[in-house]
């Protein structure tokens, strides 16, 4: 687990470099060109490197260990940073939307070259490759936080393609407010994003259901000796998983066979499952007259 940390914070501090690189790029292209939309994408991006500090240090406070206080560790900081992530991107999504609304009421005429146009298409190139590379470690090392990280700067994305889109089409001779109107286009994508990370994470910090329960019937139930489970829940995040669920078994199976068992249930779980489980599991008498093996 601390080494996953480890790569977590390594492959943040990555991406917060890339990120400083892109939002320097465009908010200064935004400002020489007076683009709105521009302007606000830059602004987008030094948000991706404000939610990768708040990553490395929810990453660096959650790898504490265990103590008196606190006997399941500190994990869920993760979560609490990715919520920072997404109340982060909310109100940038609200900031944008007000300053697209005020360049609508006094707009400037973009001056766009094609210098321009290929430095905005190489920081896009760059924000699908982070996009990609943080999205594919995030699910290696089952970590929330890079999850949500490249949620957001895969917003980012979406985001320089509309800049994209309608700086190539003033060049192309249409009316200069379709770049207003793409900003606020932009606010509705950066809110978008915001809303995932939030669902996500409350989602985690509430303790919802995590794994899918036919999955863990299907496990229980291969073992004969097992007659019934029932009461199955699960919680946690992607990197670990706390279970609990009853079974039902022989009224003269031993303390000894039951304690083995247990172990078997969840070695099997996290084979099936793939990812660290905490099993813990009720024994109960079997009475055929009230259950039935399903």
């Amino acid at each position: 687990m601390l080494k996953n940390y480890k790569e977590v914070q390594k492959v943040l501090l990555i991406i917060l470099l890339l990120n400083i690189l892109v939002a320097t790029i465009k908010t200064v292209l935004g400002y020489l060109v007076h683009s709105s939309s521009m302007l606000a994408d830059g602004i987008h991006s030094f948000s991706d490197g404000a939610s990768n500090i708040v990553g490395i240090l929810g990453i660096q406070l959650s790898k504490k260990p265990e103590d008196t206080q606190h006997p399941y560790g500190h994990e869920k900081i993760e979560m609490l940073s990715s919520l920072c992530i997404g109340l982060l991107l909310f109100f940038l999504g609200i900031q944008v939307f007000l300053e697209g609304i005020r360049a609508f009421q006094n707009p400037k005429v973009p001056v766009i070259t094609m210098e321009s146009i290929l430095l905005l298409a190489a920081t896009l190139l760059i924000n699908i490759a982070v996009s990609y590379f943080e999205a594919k470690k995030g699910r290696e090392l089952k970590s929330s936080i890079l999850v949500s990280d490249a949620m957001h700067t895969k917003s980012d994305i979406y985001v320089s393609f509309g800049v994209f889109f309608s700086l190539f089409a003033i060049k192309m001779g249409l009316p200069t407010y379709i770049d207003t109107l793409m900003s606020c286009l932009v606010s509705i994508f950066i809110l978008h994003a915001a809303w995932e990370i939030l669902r996500n994470n409350v989602g985690i910090l509430l303790d919802s259901k995590v794994l899918e329960e036919t999955r863990i019937r299907k496990v229980i139930l291969n073992h004969p000796e097992i007659k019934g489970v029932h009461k199955i829940r699960t919680r946690g995040t992607l990197a670990h998983v706390y279970m609990d669920l009853h079974i039902l078994v022989e009224k003269d199976m031993t303390v000894k066979t039951a304690h083995k068992l247990s172990h078997s249930l969840e070695e099997e779980l996290q084979k099936e499952f793939e990812v660290e489980i905490q099993v813990l599991i009720h024994v109960e008498p079997y009475q055929e007259v009230c259950y039935l093996k399903s």
